[in-house]
């Protein structure tokens, strides 16, 4: 038949390599520097920017943190990160909906690595096209608010499989909603067992302790080696 002859090439196959290399050559030289990239993933809405904000306050005194936020227009984000005294740049996609190796690249030349310990990634709103991209992070964060319902693991299933942690944003409205802490952990654990999952509050604070520790643990992980 003549589509026999028809040469077929895979390009997302093709992207997905070379997307690849790149992330590779990013985590082990920021390795060998000693910082730690995380790659924060969530919906639009779900606390990236404020639980991000939250966070570094709680580092700051003893870590050097810097974020890249990413997203396909506005600078908002990056500006109160600023205000708070946060190295920060802002990475527009030009439309798309997912950040790549090569913009964490470009983000952190123009942001700068030498003397961070941490720098977070805070990835497109998006329960979908981020989890399909290797951005070079060591650590993979999945944020699900309490407002998005406790089905999201199933029917968004790579990003919980794909992420190392699972921060459940937003506990202090669980009594307004029909959220069930055990059916979102039962759907977290059918894609991912081995995920770490903290329960906290960005307006309150609950939760933050542990997860602050789980945090400090990587770090110093990452250095030791």
């Amino acid at each position: 038949m003549e589509m026999d002859r028809v040469k077929v090439i895979e390009l997302k196959q093709n992207i997905f390599a070379a997307n690849e290399v790149t992330a590779d050559r990013i985590r082990e030289r920021l390795k060998d520097k000693g910082t730690l990239l995380v790659n924060v993933m969530a919906s639009p809405g779900a606390g990236k920017t404020t639980l991000l904000a939250r966070t570094i306050q709680a580092l700051e005194d003893t870590y050097r943190c810097g974020v890249m936020e990413c997203d396909i227009d506005a600078s908002v984000d990056a500006q109160a990160l600023l205000d708070q005294g946060v190295p920060a740049v802002q990475l527009h996609t030009g439309g798309m909906c997912h950040m790549d190796a090569e913009m964490t690249q470009q983000g952190l030349t123009a942001l700068g690595e030498d003397g961070l310990d941490v720098i977070f990634i805070e990835n497109v709103g998006n329960l979908v096209c981020p989890a399909e991209y290797d951005t070079g992070a060591h650590e993979c964060i999945a944020i699900l608010s309490v407002p998005e319902g406790d089905d999201k693991p199933v029917k968004y299933p790579l990003i919980f499989q794909v992420c190392d942690t699972v921060l459940i944003n937003k506990t202090d409205a669980m009594p307004v909603f029909d959220f069930s802490k055990e059916r979102v952990l039962a759907g977290i654990r059918a894609q991912n067992p081995e995920a770490q999952v903290f329960f906290v509050s960005s307006k309150t604070g609950d939760g933050y302790e542990a997860w602050i520790r789980h945090l400090k643990e990587m770090i110093v992980k990452l250095k030791e080696g």
